[in-house]
């Protein structure tokens, strides 16, 4: 799986393993990158994707706001130029999480930038796998950890 984190300037890119385990931060793109889908689709080629996984910036309360419908027009128009299905997850504080991590592990502010976009797309991604293969392996019947 591929996953967007959209900002207005720039878009964090998470990838899972094939076996849909474990999310890596990859890169960050310039948000222009979205004016189109090629520069997903490319992302997707490269990655071998079989879905892209949008993280959808929800309201504390759960509610879709402003912010979040922009996302979802984004996310619309990039899927009519996929080949892969489009999914969204709740990515709320998701960059609190990247953020505070980042700055555990002893980097500056100024240098966080981009870095806090991809974590966060590998945080709500991994988030996402987790909720996915739970419910993949009791509809399977074997036991969910």
């Amino acid at each position: 799986m591929l996953a967007l984190d959209i900002g207005d300037k720039r878009v964090g890119v998470a990838v899972s393993d094939p076996r849909g385990r474990v999310a890596t931060p990859v890169r960050v793109l310039d948000a222009s990158a979205l004016r189109d889908s090629h520069a997903v689709a490319s992302l997707v080629e490269e990655y071998e994707a079989e879905c892209v996984v949008i993280g959808l910036p929800l309201s504390l309360d759960g509610e879709e706001g402003p912010q979040a419908q922009r996302v979802r027009k984004i996310g619309a128009r990039l899927a009519q130029g996929l080949r892969v299905e489009v999914q969204y997850a709740d990515e709320r504080m998701s960059s609190v999480q990247a953020k505070r991590a980042l700055r555990e592990g002893g980097l500056a502010e100024r240098a966080q930038r981009g870095r806090v976009d991809m974590l966060a797309a590998a945080i709500f991604l991994q988030g996402y796998l987790d909720a996915h293969r739970g419910v993949e392996e009791s509809d399977s019947g074997e036991p969910s950890s």
